[in-house]
């Protein structure tokens, strides 16, 4: 059975117009001659061309000699009109998908066959059709004043990313070659440089940002990620359940009853009770019950941290560590928090556990004065965590990671470029966009108006 041949349609589009303006100056010019060309557009499973009739203008001014017109969604001398194009980028950024997968999207969807280079050519001149100074201005004037820093390693690059948490938007980006203070610090130059005076900074623990944020910004508050904090100690928790259980499990098979022979006819087996490697293999397989805040514990989990504690009694130390720990950051005045600080330190018990003395370590002075730097702030305006950022980065990373074949410093730095201004004027634009109007009739789609091109200037004899 003979394939199906697909429908070939021919959109007419008019731009041939008696007379029209120069590109340059505007002054009208009459028509030369009509001259007519064939452009790929986009139909469902259609071939589809626009049949574009076009005129040739002798120029009256001293611009250039000659100019032609083109419809406002074709550029000149180009094979696929803007609507191509829009669908490539909608497919990379949008759809997030990668260079041949979108040729494939392409080819069923619309039976264009395009090419690696057109899918990097749609990069490169939406890039450039970007309003970058616009867009700094209006991040200065949108900036909230509590900024969030992080750091992503993009492959051979590290991307150094600067978000605002409150106003949902990032400020500013750079691909770097390392990921060291001087790029760091070259960085927030940049960004001290654009106008940008932030009153609170959230960073995570790195070294990278203390000695730079002071240089830089002196009076801002440095925020350490409230997070990143809790991860760490939380690690440090589970580490002394790894070490108690592990005492527990080799006491072996202690507690066990034995019985000589076999039960009498009609006699029931009397119930085995648990040895010390049983229980020592239920503290492991509940083990995150003991960092897990209380509020959050269901009531089978309750009853199951309760068998725990009974099992093994040292976890109520740690257990009662945890919970100070996370009613430390929910503290709403500095007061509050500093109170229970002193009192976290000076409790005794937690000075016999090695790993709740590491931890305690982590809480000095210096560091918690950070951690609670979001006390200063406006109740409304409290920033505890760096979580902003690292989404951005998490979703940053799953599309480098998709699109493997980028690897190219130019190709991920247009590509950032796009998916980061789909964010600004998703965060700026003062309502959604309107939708476009659907028509089942592709020749509606397109406007016939006339944008002239020039020829360059003939040279004199």
């Amino acid at each position: 059975m003979d394939a199906i041949a697909p429908n070939i349609v021919y959109i007419p589009v008019n731009c041939a117009r008696k007379k029209a303006p120069c590109p340059q100056c505007g002054k009208m010019a009459r028509r030369k001659r009509v001259l007519q060309r064939q452009v790929r557009t986009i139909a469902y499973q259609k071939i589809a061309y626009l049949d574009i009739t076009y005129g040739e203008y002798a120029a009256r001014c001293g611009c250039c000699t000659t100019f032609r017109t083109s419809p406002d969604d074709v550029l000149p001398k180009a094979a696929y009109d803007n609507r191509v194009r829009q669908a490539v980028l909608d497919r990379i950024l949008e759809d997030g998908l990668n260079l041949e997968t979108v040729r494939q999207c392409m080819r069923r969807d619309f039976l264009l066959d395009l090419s690696s280079g057109f899918v990097y050519d749609c990069l490169h001149e939406a890039v450039q059709q970007l309003e970058l100074p616009e867009h700094r201005q209006q991040v200065v004037a949108r900036f909230s004043g509590t900024l969030s820093i992080d750091e992503l390693h993009l492959g051979r690059y590290t991307l150094l990313l600067a978000t605002d948490p409150l106003g949902d938007f990032p400020v500013a980006f750079a691909l770097v070659g390392a990921n060291d203070q001087d790029h760091m610090r070259r960085f927030l130059q940049n960004l001290k440089a654009g106008g940008l005076l932030p009153r609170v900074v959230v960073t995570d623990g790195s070294n990278l940002y203390p000695t730079v944020l002071t240089e830089l910004w002196p009076a801002a508050q440095h925020q350490l990620c409230v997070f990143h904090v809790i991860k760490d100690i939380n690690q440090l928790i589970l580490d002394g359940v790894k070490r108690l259980r592990r005492q527990l499990a080799r006491k072996g098979k202690r507690g066990r009853r034995r019985t000589r022979g076999r039960p009498r006819k009609g006699q029931r087996r009397p119930r085995r009770k648990l040895t010390c490697k049983d229980k020592a293999h239920f503290v492991f397989k509940h083990r995150y019950l003991i960092v897990t805040r209380r509020e959050n514990l269901s009531k089978r989990q309750r009853h199951d941290l309760r068998t725990m504690l009974e099992y093994l009694p040292e976890l109520a130390v740690l257990r009662l560590f945890a919970d100070r720990v996370y009613r430390l950051f929910d503290a709403t005045t500095v007061r509050q928090a500093r109170s229970r600080w002193r009192a976290l330190q000076q409790h005794a018990a937690f000075a016999q556990l090695p790993e709740l003395v590491k931890a305690l370590a982590m809480l000095d002075r210096p560091k918690f004065d950070k951690m609670i730097a979001f006390l200063h702030s406006p109740a409304g305006q409290r920033v505890r965590t760096n979580n902003h950022v690292e989404r951005a980065n998490r979703k940053l990373r799953y599309y480098e990671k998709v699109r493997y074949k980028w690897r190219r410093r130019r190709t991920l730095v247009r590509f950032l470029l796009l998916a980061l201004d789909r964010w600004w004027r998703a965060a700026f634009a003062p309502s959604p966009p309107a939708l476009e109007p659907t028509s089942s009739d592709p020749s509606q789609l397109h406007d016939c108006e006339a944008t002239p091109t020039q020829k360059p200037k003939r040279k004199a004899a």
